[in-house]
């Protein structure tokens, strides 16, 4: 067995109305004031009340800046950093979906690195450690609390690009699913969705070894059994439930095994159309998905099973090719996109996206099977055209 490594936030906290136990971690991490990182939509919903009653109760003065936007830019970070630098925070606190988490993690680094932000784009570049920060997310999707990536839009190029480093795990990761009720439908969705890419892409990738297919598998089985309830049915507590902590095992995954293809082609739909990270995850799944599968078929026949699908009586091939068509069913059925045309991409689009996605070595390394540049051009041409799995 080749020597892995695995790594996780130094406290994970799981559990409804785990939130409350902020202000007690906060303090622990000797916290005397905390910047609460977040946006406006979270501000609006309330979703704060009971983390700043936990802070105050513990006696941690705060301020909360709510700034983020979606699918981030280098800019904002340096926007923000600007204002706050000077104001003797001593602890971050994310609120929020990926892209506030992730935000935060930067946030938190650039407070004692000082670098140009985009110099840490790449794997291991930030010297050193940055401020402590707590990470609680309202969606079920990005996993973001517990791997050490951070996504960002390099508004020069168009493109997103990652920062990858062990610094970028939380002190404290609070997952509680009471702070995604509020989640609307279209977004339950495409954050849903989004963890299913990291649990089936962990689950396949080439990097992936027995402890993180175990946890892989197990999130897609929470995850699949629980999707449709928590868009249709918000208020659902146990979907919403299952959600988180599918949502969680499989970033856990994503973080240690790491993601494929689907990822490095969605990454420029990101770039230059401004598709959200979830949907455009989420539309490339099943057509991507559906070049992989004769590369893991068993591995594929174990997702068939873990999505619920009956294979009793069906080879591995057809029970393999079973997950991609449930997959493609999945999606449809909570109103992803089908088709890149849907999201603004036209026919004269698609070289430059290829183009853009072959440089991401690193995701495209870790695919079970190897793509060149044409295939990559087919693969978006089937999502062009909706004439990918039905």
């Amino acid at each position: 067995m080749a020597t892995t490594f695995f790594r996780t936030p130094d406290l994970l906290i799981m559990g409804t109305g785990s939130i409350k136990q902020i202000g007690e971690e906060a303090k622990k991490l000797g916290s005397s004031k905390a910047l609460i990182v977040t946006d406006k939509i979270i501000v609006s919903t309330g979703l704060l009340d009971k983390v700043t009653k936990s802070l105050t109760d513990s006696g941690i003065s705060f301020e909360i800046n709510d700034e983020i936007v979606p699918e981030p830019p280098f800019e904002m970070l340096e926007e923000i950093k600007g204002k706050i630098i000077d104001k003797g925070f001593d602890l971050f606190i994310g609120i929020g979906g990926g892209s506030v988490l992730d935000s935060t993690k930067m946030l938190a680094i650039m407070m004692k690195n000082d670098m140009d932000v985009r110099e840490m784009i790449g794997t291991n570049i930030i010297p050193t450690r940055g401020l402590p920060f707590i990470l609680a997310p309202t969606t079920s999707g990005t996993g973001s609390e517990v791997t050490f990536n951070a996504i960002f839009t390099d508004n020069k190029t168009h493109v997103k690009r990652g920062i990858v480093s062990p610094y970028l795990l939380p002190d404290v990761a609070i997952v509680d699913a009471e702070l995604t009720i509020s989640m609307p439908a279209s977004v339950t969705a495409a954050t849903g969705m989004d963890a299913l890419v990291h649990a089936v892409e962990s689950y396949t990738a080439i990097r992936s070894d027995e402890l993180n297919d175990g946890i892989a598998l197990q999130a897609i089985k929470l995850i699949s059994r629980s999707l449709r309830k928590a868009v249709y049915n918000g208020n659902n507590l146990k979907a919403r439930e299952d959600m988180s902590m599918g949502s969680l095992l499989a970033g856990i995954a994503l973080a240690n095994a790491g993601v494929g293809a689907v990822h490095a082609l969605a990454y420029p739909l990101g770039g230059k159309f401004k598709v959200p990270h979830g949907v455009s995850n989420s539309l490339l799944l099943p057509y991507v998905m559906k070049y992989n599968v004769v590369s893991e078929m068993e591995k594929f026949k174990e997702i068939a099973i873990a999505l619920g699908e009956n294979i009793e009586g069906l080879s591995t091939r057809e029970a393999a090719e079973k997950a991609v068509e449930s997959l493609g069913k999945l999606s449809r059925d909570i109103g992803i996109p089908t088709s890149l045309v849907e999201v603004g991409v036209r026919q004269e689009d698609l070289k430059e996206l290829a183009a853009e996605a072959i440089k991401i070595e690193r995701l495209l390394g870790n695919n079970p099977r190897k793509l060149t540049l044409k295939d990559i051009e087919e693969i978006y041409q089937n999502a062009l055209d909706g004439g990918g799995p039905k």
